[in-house]
């Protein structure tokens, strides 16, 4: 594989939050971390997203102003088309295209005589997902192994754990016996289960969490979310700003991640870690890829469990807590590893044999069975640090 030459970029972002968004917005942080250290390592990146982004390189606003923040709560798709286009008519201007709109990716990937990167930061156990997928060309990235075994014969590009930039993030030694909950008001990420923890526990809850704006969002906010407030000593805080969710964050004993749906990555598990935070979460999607049991935190089956586990964070190292964080999930550790990935898509075009793989040292491999004829979601197996080389490593 060659060497890493600056490339013209194109980072193709969802229009619903700005990039980077002010509060909550997982993906367009990622995507955010990215342009900024691809841009700091020469590459010409051009972002499409919604005109009050503030990214470096240049920007092609698909609408206005971010449609989430503007009270827009209907079906994205027809935006999403409107990019799509918008991109097909520019995608002679870049090496390569890298999209991050979920079941968007595959039909750019078809579309584009420009090879195409695409990364999925979403759920993707869907039936409908298999038929979708049998179309890739090959180009697609998962966030996790958890995520990629979703299609395990699938041509998978890499697995890629989300980086951020966490060298800010506030550490405080001494903390407040407070647990925390943050993200949405949602079934699925266990928001009322952790306010039966709290209660459990006899500790306070703090919540810092966005209510969205599908009427069965609001629904389950107004029904099941605010009477359930008043089961045990809890605060609301609703949506907050970064520095504030940080310093929310940082303050805390632990905090709670009890949902129960396979979650893609989990941001909010590296940003709680990189506060020197420990998490006690579900043993469920991505999550022990990210906490480790005993030095990060702990899993726990039920809120029952989770609750008698409270106590025993006050025996975890905070400072080795956020420097492994800060090792294994930083944007310069994704960056390169999507580096390598886009090498290797335009290296297949000239070498359609070869595999293109990214993970981080503290991830897994994909291997290839390539007596099959393709490219498969092999047997997973650990590289570690140890071994002192990766997928990555080989060309």
């Amino acid at each position: 594989m060659r060497g890493v030459r600056p490339l013209r970029i194109a980072q193709v972002a969802p229009p619903l939050e700005p990039v980077p968004p002010p509060a909550y917005g997982g993906t367009e942080r990622v995507v955010h971390a990215l342009v900024v250290e691809l841009v700091r390592r020469g590459h010409d990146v051009t972002t499409f997203a919604s005109g009050d982004s503030a990214v470096p390189g240049r920007l092609v606003p698909i609408v206005p102003k971010a449609l989430r923040p503007s009270g827009f709560g209907g079906d994205p798709w027809p935006y999403f088309s409107a990019e799509l286009l918008e991109v097909l008519s520019r995608e002679d201007d870049f090496d390569l295209i890298h999209i991050h709109l979920e079941w968007a990716n595959v039909l750019l990937a078809r579309a584009a005589r420009t090879p195409v990167v695409g990364t999925f930061h979403g759920r993707i156990d869907f039936k409908v997902g298999a038929d979708v997928m049998r179309h890739d060309s090959g180009g697609m990235v998962a966030i996790s192994r958890a995520q990629a075994s979703t299609y395990p014969d699938m041509r998978w590009a890499g697995v890629v754990h989300n980086g951020l930039d966490l060298t800010s993030a506030p550490f405080e030694q001494q903390r407040s016996d407070d647990l925390v909950f943050v993200g949405r008001v949602a079934p699925e990420k266990g928001i009322v289960e952790a306010i039966e923890i709290a209660r459990l526990a006899g500790r306070r809850l703090r919540i810092a969490a966005k209510v969205g704006t599908r009427p069965d969002e609001r629904a389950y906010y107004e029904q099941v979310f605010l009477p359930a407030l008043d089961r045990a000593d809890v605060e609301y805080l609703g949506e907050v700003s970064t520095a504030d969710r940080d310093r929310l964050i940082a303050g805390a004993y632990a905090v709670l991640m009890p949902g129960g749906w396979p979650e893609p990555f989990g941001l909010v598990a590296i940003e709680a870690l990189a506060c020197g935070t420990p998490v006690l979460t579900r043993r469920v999607g991505a999550l022990p890829e990210i906490v480790r049991e005993g030095i990060d935190g702990f899993f726990g089956d039920d809120s029952a469990q989770l609750a008698f586990l409270v106590d025993r964070v006050g025996t975890l190292d905070r400072k080795e807590i956020r420097r492994s964080v800060l090792e294994r999930f930083s944007a310069e550790r994704m960056a390169s590893d999507y580096e390598r990935i886009y090498e290797r898509q335009l290296d297949a075009v000239e070498s359609p044999e070869l595999m293109p793989v990214a993970v981080n040292a503290e991830s897994v491999a994909i291997t290839v069975d390539r007596d099959a004829g393709d490219r498969r979601l092999g047997a997973l197996r650990s590289v570690g640090p140890a071994s002192g080389t990766s997928s990555l490593d080989r060309s």
